[in-house]
């Protein structure tokens, strides 16, 4: 089975009157101002799971700066989780500029059958003061500790080149985060901006043993070979096969994976293995 562990959705009526939603976020504008910044539906998701040969997707909502409109996205997201019942797998998506009231309408999420929480994401420099981000992860993490589902972090990496959405980002304050929260089923998405890397020292591998890492964006960030390399510093046991869709299809990866000469066993725990365990084999 194909999991794909990092997908996008949108209601309708947000992409429809793309350019209102513009208007109204500042986030939303930055990542989908552009009329070719591509958005889809939970039906277009499914369509597209069928052509590209993915069993079952994690779905995102956005961290809309409004709280009723980060209510009306993970509405949709969770109806689309109803509709198709194992396909879609319906994550809370929290707005950490939306204050405490987050963390009560992450878990009246969670207790109405959403599966996890995620992505968590902050878009805007004004907003990715590490200690800040800190305070504010982790109420969020403890409501997935007492669920026990999934909590997914965008993570950028602090180095190459700018796009929209990228911000300043401390690798050691993710780790923190990380380390203390040991038992959260926590995943970092986008390679953890490269944290995956540091995990070659030994005092951060000790740290960070339950973490996973997935390859959202991996085509437009890193070489292929990124999975051999990560696969033997991490184990393939802790990567989880993500697309971003609808920013890249499925099939882009596919053909990496298939070319970074990963044995047949690790290819089946980066694509799906890993991603059932983690969602507790449904």
């Amino acid at each position: 089975m194909i999991v794909d562990f990092h997908t996008h959705i949108f209601p309708p009526e947000v992409i429809g009157k793309r350019q209102f939603y513009v208007g109204r976020d500042r986030a939303f504008a930055l990542l989908y101002g552009d009329p070719g910044a591509r958005l889809a539906t939970a039906e277009e998701t499914v369509e597209a799971m069928d052509r590209e040969g993915v069993d079952r997707s994690v779905a995102f909502g956005f961290p809309w700066s409004d709280p009723g409109l980060c209510r009306l996205g993970n509405d949709y997201v969770l109806e689309a989780q109803r509709r198709y019942p194992g396909r879609l797998v319906a994550f809370y998506t929290p707005s950490l500029e939306c204050g405490p009231d987050q963390v009560r309408e992450t878990g009246d999420g969670l207790a109405r059958g959403m599966q996890g929480v995620g992505e968590v994401a902050l878009y805007l420099d004004s907003a990715s003061s590490g200690g800040d981000l800190l305070a504010r992860l982790g109420p969020l993490a403890e409501a997935a500790l007492e669920k026990k589902v999934p909590f997914l972090l965008h993570v950028n990496e602090p180095v190459g080149h700018l796009y929209p959405g990228k911000v300043d980002v401390r690798l050691m304050d993710i780790w923190r985060f990380a380390a203390g929260f040991p038992e959260l089923k926590l995943v970092l998405a986008h390679w953890g901006g490269g944290l995956c890397f540091y995990e070659l020292m030994k005092s951060v591998r000790r740290s960070l043993g339950n973490l996973y890492y997935d390859t959202a964006a991996s085509p437009f960030l890193y070489e292929p070979r990124v999975y051999r390399i990560a696969a033997e510093i991490l184990g393939a046991e802790r990567i989880l096969f993500g697309s971003d869709f609808p920013l890249i299809p499925p099939s882009r990866y596919f053909r990496e994976i298939e070319g970074a000469g990963l044995p047949a066993g690790q290819k089946d725990c980066i694509l799906g293995e890993n991603a059932l365990r983690l969602l507790g084999g449904g």
